[in-house]
């Protein structure tokens, strides 16, 4: 396992996909004043796009294929647990992590666990939140990062960034844009709570 530098908050990063909220958080975590350092990339997808971007860039990478458990969801979790244990994680960031959690996970991470979703919550929890926005005729949509709750999207807010419906967006347009700044966003959110939680020990 890598040496991190010393009084980092040790964050795993959860994937399903291509990773690229993950990859800011990776980038961030390179500045010297960054209170986080990402000790793992974990996919319950072993051909997740992302685990070779977080190789390639020097990312302990791991993958716990949820198909082997078939629907025993808490048995997967169980497993990933025992992955986070092992690299002495003290935060969960979810990026696009597409799995329901059960209650045993999120109650063993119960306040240590962030996700980060493209709508200003509470609207639009779960899927499909930039059509969703569009049909109703709002006029900005963007992000949230939260606590993970047992409720779908229910937990705490720590920050959300606000993005201007254009008259011609279509959910691909708005959901591109939503996504630039959940770049921005994610690893801001992610230092605050990091350093709040130095700061509490």
């Amino acid at each position: 396992m890598p040496t991190l530098p010393p009084g980092r908050v040790r964050v795993a990063v959860l994937i399903s996909g291509s990773g690229s909220n993950m990859a800011a958080l990776v980038d961030a975590a390179r500045a010297d004043d960054c209170p986080f350092e990402i000790a793992l990339v974990l996919s319950n997808r072993p051909d997740a796009g992302g685990l070779a971007i977080a190789r390639e860039k020097g990312v302990a990478v791991a993958a716990v294929d949820h198909r082997v458990f078939a629907k025993d969801r808490e048995a997967h979790e169980r497993a990933v647990d025992a992955l986070l244990g092992e690299h002495g994680i003290e935060v969960v960031a979810l990026a696009g992590y597409m799995r329901l959690l059960t209650p045993w996970l999120v109650q063993r991470w119960t306040g240590r666990m962030l996700n980060i979703h493209p709508s200003l919550l509470p609207k639009y929890p779960g899927l499909d939140t930039h059509a969703r926005a569009l049909a109703a005729g709002d006029v900005e949509a963007g992000c949230t990062v939260h606590l993970v709750t047992e409720g779908v999207d229910e937990g705490p807010v720590l920050a959300q960034a606000a993005v201007p419906m254009l008259a011609d967006d279509t959910p691909a347009s708005l959901a591109q844009r939503v996504l630039t700044a959940e770049h921005q966003l994610y690893p801001r959110a992610l230092a605050d709570f990091c350093r709040s939680q130095m700061r509490s020990l």
